[in-house]
């Protein structure tokens, strides 16, 4: 058995982890409200190397850096990919 040097990827986990339940949860109830959409940040600020998205908050890395200078339904639009991108790795589990 070879040993790891430490720089392997870690994949994501398979199926949704609880904090990607409670965050899919908080995209919906975003999503139907009309007051400003809150960051979707829960501080795992870690990204992953097989999705490329925050193992956190599910957004990109410009998604994170433009949110305080994004409008309203501009990042109504971010939770929106949010609850797709939940969905879709639910579904690829």
């Amino acid at each position: 058995m070879q040993a790891m040097c430490g720089s392997e990827l870690t994949p994501k986990p398979l199926g949704l982890t609880p904090a990607d339940l409670r965050l899919q949860a908080q995209a919906a109830r975003v999503l139907q409200g009309s007051d400003v959409p809150p960051s979707p940040c829960i501080s795992v600020c870690r990204m992953s190397d097989d999705t490329t998205y925050c193992e956190g908050c599910w957004r990109t890395l410009d998604e994170i850096g433009g949110w305080g200078q994004r409008a309203p339904d501009d990042k109504r639009l971010v939770w929106a990919l949010i609850r797709e991108r939940l969905a879709a790795h639910a579904l690829a589990s």
